[in-house]
């Protein structure tokens, strides 16, 4: 039941939706250039390097992309296997450490924390990573704690495989995890000499050879030396500090850390099971004076998240992302929780797992209000609206029977109990989460607009005037390759280099992002409490939106927008006139 549940919300949130923003266009774009670009080794995004992370997690998306196209579920089909990999991993962790009932429950953790769930489903380099990084805490276990030179030796082979692919998704972040583990181990359980095994530092070898040997081809190829500067200065060190780059190479500008951040978001993290955790971390205080080896679970699970936690928030960039590899270890603590709890619940245990069903409950009442909100938005235009209101009402239904079920077992010392309140957070990822995803899809459908502006600006250039990264993704995969570019922000100089490009290539359309209209669904909500109609209040027309059209010779010739998502703007030099 476990795996079936499992294989449903992998599939729903991978496969069962469109592209959307933040990132997921501009993934795409550089997933459907890296399928036929003649260069491997260097990402690009519409038509320019892209130097942010290494090549590994586009390789393989490319595949797919090849055989299949460029819908959303064909390049995120690698996710499926990356989820797969990711719970085995941690899953059989657990089951090494601590026992079989762990093992399940710190995989069903695993895939459903909040986190770890939108790093699996969302096409980017961070589904790759988490499982590569799962694998190598396995191998870091596996060598760490071996009893022999054989064991130590495979361990820490795998850890270092795992490592090197992992630094091929997302670089050097990906040593981060396996090292302050066993550092912390090492710190903790004095083992000083564990530092000094040759079978600790073998695997460098195989590291070497994966990561050097791109780093190769990508030396080799035009503006070498210029690449990799970027992937390993300014996208490495420059995550953590300020480094001289230029503006739009800063990245300690973008994603601002700040102090506690990371602590103070961790409960939304780790929903639904944030009470659980509350209470695994309870008891292990109280087992702080167990024997050596009946802790040592417990230390690795802390030695494998808290660390992470810690250096991340001393980071000067800061995005929830960034502390999915720590996941593994709270995974294997809520693993060794369920062991602990299937043997006798305390007091204590009960309430949190009561609580979690009441959070289950409320979740059922939250979900069936967003359909209510965004169901009439797609309601004139839904071919399905017998599927829309079965499949929600089912999964509302199941989900809500399933917490009861997890209410009533709790006290009863039923094992089954953190099982239910599984099945029941899973039900609403399958049933009415899949027909918001539908909804939200129309919401996102940017192909739609570019295809739009593709044909109407046929035969005619065009030129992207302060375009962000999904603006420029869009238009390359779904519209045209070649395009002029102007970069931000809209001032006078941006202008003044808007003309010079005009100029450069008259005749042309220019492409600008409108802000954002109003959510139909939320003025619906303020309407039902008693704000102003929206239909009192006439929409502003689309270059009034625009304040810095005033005093050009550019004017608004068409607008495009998806519902309650992004709005665009084709504009026009008055000057020119359309070729005979």
């Amino acid at each position: 039941m476990i795996f079936l549940a499992l294989l449903s919300i992998w599939c729903v949130g991978m496969l069962g939706r469109g592209y959307w923003t933040p990132d997921e266009p501009r993934e795409a774009d550089i997933a459907w250039r890296m399928s036929w670009q003649a260069d491997k080794a260097v990402p690009v995004l519409a038509g320019e390097a892209f130097c942010e992370k290494p090549p590994l997690t586009y390789w393989i998306a490319a595949a797919p992309i090849r055989l299949f196209g460029t819908a959303a579920w064909a390049a995120r089909l690698p996710n499926l296997l990356y989820a797969l990999i990711t719970a085995l991993s941690v899953g059989w962790l657990a089951r090494r450490s601590v026992g079989g009932v762990a093992g399940l429950a710190a995989a069903a953790a695993m895939s459903t924390f909040l986190l770890s769930y939108q790093v699996a489903i969302w096409l980017a380099t961070d589904a790759p990573l988490l499982a590569a990084e799962s694998v190598a805490l396995l191998g870091t276990y596996w060598g760490f704690y071996a009893t022999n030179n054989r064991d130590r030796l495979r361990g820490y082979l795998l850890m270092h495989a795992a490592l090197g692919l992992g630094f091929l998704c997302k670089s050097a972040v990906a040593w981060m995890l396996p090292a302050l583990a066993i550092l912390t181990l090492v710190v903790w359980e004095r083992r000083w000499r564990e530092l000094l095994r040759w079978e600790l530092y073998a695997g460098l070898v195989v590291q070497a050879a994966m990561i050097l040997t791109w780093i190769g081809f990508v030396y080799a190829g035009a503006d070498g030396v210029a690449h990799l500067k970027v992937f390993f200065w300014n996208n490495l060190v420059g995550r953590f500090t300020q480094v001289d780059a230029p503006t739009e190479l800063q990245y300690a500008t973008a994603h601002r850390n700040s102090p506690g951040k990371y602590l103070i978001e961790l409960p939304l993290y780790l929903v639904p099971w944030t009470l659980l955790v509350i209470a695994a971390l309870r008891r292990a205080w109280l087992q702080r004076k167990a024997s050596f080896d009946a802790n040592r679970p417990l230390r690795f699970a802390l030695a494998a998240s808290l660390p992470t936690l810690i250096f991340l928030s001393l980071a000067a960039t800061a995005r929830n992302i960034y502390l999915a590899p720590a996941l593994p270890g709270v995974a294997l603590l809520l693993g060794w929780w369920v062991r602990e709890v299937s043997a006798g619940p305390d007091p204590w245990d009960v309430r949190a797992l009561r609580a979690t069903s009441v959070l289950l409950q409320l979740g059922v009442l939250v979900c069936a209000a967003a359909l209510i909100l965004v169901g009439p938005d797609g309601w004139a235009t839904m071919t399905s609206r017998a599927a829309f209101v079965l499949i929600s009402t089912a999964g509302l239904a199941a989900a809500a029977v399933l917490a009861r079920r997890a209410w009533t077992a709790a006290p009863l010392r039923d094992q089954h109990a953190p099982g239910w309140l599984f099945l029941a957070y899973c039900a609403l990822l399958i049933g009415p989460s899949s027909q918001l995803y539908r909804q939200v899809d129309t919401w996102q459908d940017l192909g739609s607009i570019a295809r739009a502006m593709q044909h109407d600006a046929a035969g005619r250039p065009l030129i992207l005037f302060a375009p962000d990264e999904t603006t420029r993704a869009m238009i390359d995969m779904y519209a045209r390759t070649e395009v002029g570019w102007v970069p931000g922000p809209i001032d006078a100089a941006g202008i003044a280099h808007l003309r010079t490009a005009i100029e450069a290539a008259p005749y042309s359309l220019i492409v600008v992002q409108l802000p954002h209209s109003a959510n139909a669904a939320a003025q619906r909500l303020a309407t039902h409490f008693g704000a102003r109609r929206h239909e009192e209040t006439p929409a502003p027309d689309d270059a009034s939106q625009l304040p810095w059209l005033r005093g050009t010779l550019l004017s608004v010739a068409k607008s495009y927008s998806v519902p309650n998502g992004r709005r665009y703007a084709l504009l026009e030099w008055r000057e020119s006139k359309q070729p005979d």
